[in-house]
């Protein structure tokens, strides 16, 4: 068992740090304050690649999987959170489902020019009421011979301003039972009858654009059925599974800048005639910090490793995503602690960690979801186990 990255993503990694130390680090303050989202920033994300490392070649992609996709995210959340959600959201959760369900015309008229990073993506899953429940959607889409008639309301649509195309769960129709039949449609964002608004002022992750998207008798082509029309929401949910590892990525990205921020102070820092690091009560905080992190990372990359091998990920997806999204929020919370009175104040950037950190513990599944899923895997495997005997 090897736990080193590869010579290919450890360059890949170097790459990653300094282009976001270069055209995010500098910037990533004022966009917060502004709560500013720069198209012109992921068009270069775009022409290094960035965006389709993960997908395959033929479309566009790199084609490196899914641990260097994790390893550059890791490395963009350390400069900025905001950004780095806004990456994970168009390639983990907007651009894969086309890429896992998509026909050959599907992928490439709308997979190419996301992989190829020419343009971005998003996910409308969440609605008024449709959240952890999400079976609770509401959008409906209506056949009308050639076309799928869509009305509703996303909310909370990370992208939702800038994406040139958007993957909804809408209700097709419904079972003899009167359960609603949950599918999945491919929405070009420039069609009649789409509505973005930007009502949200958000407390963190300031930089990465939520909007809310109202479709009024939207005609989508029924040719842009995405999979299984029976299938939507299991399709959805599949897709979301790999979307938490993206999370608990960037969770270990801000979790990694908090540690830096604290140790660098610690050490500077001078009361009772030498630096704070060496109290105790400093170096237990800094400890716990190193500690979290590494193991995180580590449930990172093992989901990663399962995902790009084929096998089932969804228990490891939810160990990394709940323990790395806490940590992060631990992390900044500690780092604050540290940092004391400097940390408080806006110049230090910790404060900002604080705030961008707890979306991290609700988005593509709050940590009360994520243990539901972990607490039943385990008992299913329990009965499969049990079942053998």
């Amino acid at each position: 068992m090897d736990f080193g990255l590869s010579k290919e993503i450890s360059e890949l990694k170097e790459d990653a740090r300094q282009f976001a130390d270069t055209y995010i680090r500098p910037f990533a303050a004022e966009w917060d304050e502004k709560a500013y989202f720069s198209r012109e920033l992921f068009q270069k994300i775009g022409q290094k690649g960035y965006l389709g490392l993960p997908f395959a070649k033929e479309y566009g992609g790199k084609a490196m999987g899914t641990l260097a996709y994790m390893t550059v995210a890791e490395e963009i959340a350390k400069a900025s959170l905001g950004v780095a959600l806004s990456y994970v959201a168009t390639v983990s959760i907007g651009t894969a489902p086309i890429a896992m369900y998509g026909t050959e015309e599907q992928k490439t008229k709308f997979l190419r020019p996301l992989a190829e990073g020419r343009e971005l993506a998003a996910f409308g899953l969440t609605e008024k009421n449709a959240g952890s429940d999400a079976a609770g959607v509401e959008t409906t889409a209506e056949l009308s011979g050639e076309y799928f008639i869509v009305n509703g309301t996303k909310q909370w649509i990370t992208n939702a301003s800038y994406a040139s195309v958007v993957t909804i769960a809408a209700i097709t129709g419904y079972k003899e039972d009167g359960g609603k039949v949950i599918s999945s449609l491919i929405v070009p964002m420039d069609l009649p009858g789409i509505t973005v608004k930007r009502p949200y002022d958000k407390m963190g992750v300031r930089s990465s654009d939520t909007g809310e998207i109202h479709f009024d008798h939207v005609k989508v082509p029924k040719e842009n059925l995405l999979g299984d029309q029976n299938a939507g929401m299991k399709q959805l949910l599949q897709v979301l599974n790999g979307g938490r590892i993206s999370i608990a990525a960037i969770s270990v990205g801000l979790a990694q800048e908090a540690y830096d921020k604290a140790i660098q102070h610690a050490k500077a820092r001078e009361q009772f005639g030498g630096p704070i690091s060496q109290f105790e009560s400093v170096q237990f905080k800094l400890a716990d910090m190193a500690v979290e992190t590494e193991a995180a990372r580590l449930l990172v990359q093992k989901a990663s490793f399962l995902k790009d091998r084929g096998d089932v990920f969804i228990k490891e997806a939810a160990y990394a995503k709940v323990f790395a999204s806490e940590t992060a929020t631990r992390n900044a919370n500690r780092a604050l602690q540290i940092l004391g009175g400097t940390g408080y104040m806006r110049e230090a950037g910790v404060e900002r960690l604080l705030r961008d950190a707890k979306i991290l513990e609700i988005g593509e599944g709050t940590s009360e979801i994520q243990r539901l899923v972990i607490a039943r895997q385990l008992l299913k495997e329990g009965a499969d186990k049990n079942g053998r005997n």
